[in-house]
């Protein structure tokens, strides 16, 4: 917490949902994004509950458009994809954090979400920081079904 931001409950029960497939669970309930962002007095990190994705909403659709319409062009947000790719091997499924800092957004929201990022991963166990890209390198065939 080096920005003093609390990470709330919330966000922890989201995370745990994003990453745990429910045996017997309808596909389509399951989160395919979750957005965060600061409370309205800056002292949390909370869910923005209206900007989150589930399976079904994405459905027929480009799953990327979707996602990035999810993201402010004007403010920081915190992001869980849930990302489905192939690469040379195999078809596989991972979790990536996003953190959106746009350039048209204030510099002391960048600051706040830069330095609440490193305690905001040390709440989600198990989780790699990791960038997608470094992971797919140049191996990338599809990306959420669609050829690259």
């Amino acid at each position: 917490m080096a920005s003093g931001v609390a990470i709330s409950d919330e966000v922890i029960e989201h995370y745990n949902s994003i990453r745990v497939r429910q045996v017997g669970a309808d596909a389509g309930q399951r989160f395919k994004l979750v957005v965060m962002r600061l409370s309205d007095d800056k002292k949390s990190i909370i869910v923005d509950s209206e900007n989150c994705l589930k399976v079904k909403d994405v459905e027929n659709t480009d799953v990327l458009k979707k996602v990035l319409s999810k993201l402010p062009v004007d403010d920081c947000r915190y992001g869980l994809y849930d990302c489905r790719y192939e690469n040379k091997e195999s078809v596989k499924e991972d979790l990536v954090f996003i953190l959106s800092a746009p350039e048209s957004a204030m510099l002391k929201s960048k600051m706040v979400y830069a330095s609440s990022k490193a305690a905001l991963k040390a709440k989600m166990p198990d989780r790699e920081a990791s960038c997608l890209v470094e992971k797919l390198g140049g191996n990338l065939k599809s990306l959420e079904g669609k050829p690259v």
